[in-house]
């Protein structure tokens, strides 16, 4: 890491290991802005669409045979008919986006922003820090079952799908493996506490300071 202070923190995050209760948490103790769902807020406003549908291609990838119809229009682009780039809303689309608007943030700094392929995105801005959350098995399906009772006995099958979708995500538009150690500084177990994750957080990125500021 550059000797740069930091000022922009990147949390991704297992599906179920409480990574966003994390951003959360530590957004709020360090009295810097908080960019989740803000993000698909601000991409379906520039697209032109509701956040609900938004929602529908966050952490997700266009189906092979849309991306081949995709092609297609771009070859046809001479036809009035054709549809162009910014006329569509689509995963592609939408992740391009949310880049945009987490370069503008990440510029004016004091933020912590949520997955959505951020530390590929900031990888290599001077004073990012990069974070990636996880979970124990046992961990995430208990959180599972608390938050979706009615699905508890299919736990398993749910997280590791969405963890999939996402992975899937960040290949498909950032050529990075999601997990991959190489993308961030720290990697945290929330099995410790969020206290202690914050601690280590802010240790790590060395803006302990700012914690006895904003306390």
């Amino acid at each position: 890491m550059n000797e740069q202070p930091v000022r922009v923190i990147t949390v991704e995050r297992e599906y179920g290991s409480r990574g966003g209760e994390f951003a959360h948490d530590l957004a709020e103790r360090l009295g810097w802005r908080l960019l989740d769902e803000d993000l698909l807020a601000s991409a379906a406003r520039a697209g032109g669409v509701t956040e609900k549908a938004a929602a529908e291609f966050d952490d997700r990838v266009d189906p092979w045979y849309y991306r081949y119809g995709r092609i297609f229009w771009q070859e046809s682009m001479y036809s009035s008919t054709a549809p162009c780039d910014e006329q569509v809303f689509d995963c592609a689309r939408m992740y391009a986006l949310v880049k945009k608007q987490m370069e503008q943030e990440a510029q004016q700094g004091n933020c912590v922003l949520v997955g959505r392929g951020s530390a590929c995105v900031l990888a290599n801005m001077p004073g990012a820090f990069h974070i990636f959350v996880y979970a124990t098995a046992a961990a995430k399906r208990e959180w599972f079952a608390q938050k979706f009772p009615a699905e508890a006995q299919h736990a398993e099958q749910r997280l590791a799908a969405h963890d999939k979708r996402r992975a899937a995500a960040i290949r498909q538009f950032f050529g990075q493996d999601w997990a991959a150690r190489g993308l961030y500084h720290l990697m945290l177990n929330s099995s410790i506490g969020m206290d202690a994750m914050i601690a280590a957080a802010c240790s790590g990125a060395g803006i302990e300071r700012l914690l006895a500021v904003s306390s």
